[in-house]
């Protein structure tokens, strides 16, 4: 008689080593809203620029401030004009059911710049009380408890 094994572990876990070669991986590629916050409000030259890659009325409903606005379709022919291959660069779209940031992202690298993504998007800037911009000027919504835990700050991890 064969013991049921719980679905979590019905795959088990990868090896130690491997499983730190596939997070160091991950966290090359990605960026959380509150390390992009944090970086942004440190100083003037993070090293990087902050790509939205969402559409001009996305864009004028808000963007995080002093982030570049090239939408994802139009990474092609205007990121020479826009963006230094020699610095890096974080997109975000609006969140965690959009992929536009990984598109722009694949387009970019594609062209050879170095990239990453924010996880969370927008949304997620939104959501953690950050201040945006908008076509209208600036705003700032009451954090969302679950984003943002009271006196946290980052995402309590």
């Amino acid at each position: 008689m064969t013991t049921p094994v719980n679905p979590v572990l019905r795959v088990a876990p990868a090896v130690p080593a491997e499983a730190a070669a596939h997070f160091r991986a991950s966290l090359a590629f990605h960026a959380d809203v509150s390390d992009v916050a944090a970086a942004l409000a440190a100083d003037d030259d993070t090293g990087f620029v902050l790509l939205d890659s969402r559409s001009t009325e996305a864009w004028d409903q808000g963007h995080v401030p002093g982030a570049v606005h090239l939408p994802t379709a139009l990474v092609p022919e205007r990121a020479a004009r826009l963006l230094d291959p020699s610095v890096p660069v974080v997109t975000y779209c609006w969140g965690p059911g959009c992929n536009g940031a990984a598109r722009a992202a694949l387009a970019l690298a594609e062209l050879g710049y170095q990239v990453k993504e924010m996880l969370g998007g927008f949304e997620y800037w939104v959501r953690e009380g950050l201040e945006f911009e908008t076509r209208w000027g600036r705003e700032r919504r009451a954090p969302d408890p679950l984003t943002a835990p009271v006196g946290a700050d980052d995402c309590g991890c």
